[in-house]
């Protein structure tokens, strides 16, 4: 069966998605075509307009996730990325990594300054930006715009990127994580008991709330969540649609699987830095980030027209649509998902609140505008 693949050649929007995905595990490097040169000169080019280089050299470590390691896609891009840094006196030594878990433990104890993660596990590090994609928070594209807005264009909330000595200092948009199952006799929650879930092994909100559907939560990893899928290890996955083609997933869905219009979290990556030395070495850090982070903000209508068109990619036999009867009851049960890991502390009340705003901004007749609930 031939699927679509995802075409991460350019435009630049695309290059964060694409380090995400390309480092989950299945795509080779040379099935992923190569951007076109130039392409990230010419938009470092408009943000030197905005900034100054630095006023003497600052050497860096990045500590870089690529399942390939060196080899891979993601390492590639990065080096093109550090060649660009130095038109601002910037020069950074790569560190690849092939385990997402290692490249967070590494920067944590101090190899490098900066890392890309997810932000599911940038939590360790940030708790308020780590709970941005809390289950149900954002269920839609044009909730992730206004709240990336919110974290990364005003002022207001830069303070709360930081969390001791880390920074969360750039998100972005990889797509809404929807429900997959192998047998679309899984229509509801009382079905999902007894079966078997994929979770990250690190993210104890995923599993908690898996228990609580009567479901066995199943230890998995970025790099092999999708293996266990296909293989019928687990009957449920949840993952972007960008991850659909790359990874097989239409093998795990097989004959009889299908893939709900219910998007279960937005998922966003983020990129963390320590600013232990930086903000020693860099008298207006602050001034440069928040330039940088708002810079930013221009590409995210882009991103995420690039997500829809990935999504279109994804046959339709395979989307299932949700009764609002039982959306309604999704609704109710992830709130009470948040409201239970808001109470034990692994959300962030302060970012429960922002997330709740943004919804009933954007829906103020919505029933949970009218309580104190996540406020």
């Amino acid at each position: 069966m031939n699927m679509p693949r995802l075409n991460c050649a350019a435009p630049l929007q695309r290059l964060t998605l694409c380090a995400w995905l390309l480092g989950m595990g299945s795509a080779q490097a040379q099935d992923i075509p190569k951007m076109p040169p130039g392409m990230i000169g010419s938009v470092s080019d408009q943000l030197m307009k905005e900034m100054k280089p630095l006023a003497k050299p600052l050497h860096v470590k990045i500590c870089i996730f690529d399942i390939l390691g060196k080899s891979g896609p993601v390492y590639s891009i990065a080096q093109d990325v550090a060649i660009e840094a130095r038109k601002w006196n910037l020069f950074v030594e790569l560190i690849p990594f092939t385990n997402e878990s290692v490249a967070a433990e590494s920067f944590r104890t101090g190899q490098c300054e900066a890392v890309g993660l997810t932000t599911l596990r940038a939590r360790m590090f940030n708790n308020f930006i780590g709970s941005f994609d809390a289950v149900g928070a954002l269920p839609s594209y044009e909730h992730v715009k206004v709240a990336l807005q919110l974290m990364m264009g005003s002022e207001k909330t830069y303070p709360l990127s930081i969390s001791g000595k880390y920074q969360v200092v750039g998100m972005a948009p990889l797509g809404a994580a929807y429900v997959m199952v192998n047998d679309r006799s899984i229509n509801s929650i009382e079905k999902a008991a007894g079966k078997k879930v994929a979770v990250m092994d690190w993210d104890r909100s995923q599993a908690k709330m898996i228990q609580q559907l009567g479901a066995q939560p199943v230890p998995s990893d970025i790099t092999n969540f999708a293996q266990k899928f296909n293989n019928g290890v687990v009957d449920i996955v949840a993952a972007p649609a960008l991850a659909f083609a790359p990874l097989e997933l239409y093998r795990g869905l097989g004959t009889k699987g299908g893939i709900y219009k219910m998007p279960l979290i937005n998922v966003t990556g983020s990129a963390v830095i320590n600013r232990t030395r930086l903000e020693k070495e860099v008298p207006d850090l602050d001034e440069r980030l928040m330039k940088m982070r708002k810079f930013g903000l221009t590409y995210v209508d882009q991103a995420i027209a690039t997500i829809r068109n990935i999504e279109k990619q994804v046959p339709s036999k395979y989307w299932m649509d949700v009764a609002p009867v039982d959306q309604e009851k999704y609704n109710i049960m992830m709130q009470q998902a948040r409201l239970q890991l808001t109470k034990d502390g692994v959300y962030d009340p302060k970012m429960m609140t922002l997330l709740k705003r943004v919804r009933c901004h954007l829906n103020p007749k919505a029933a949970e505008c009218s309580t104190k609930d996540e406020e």
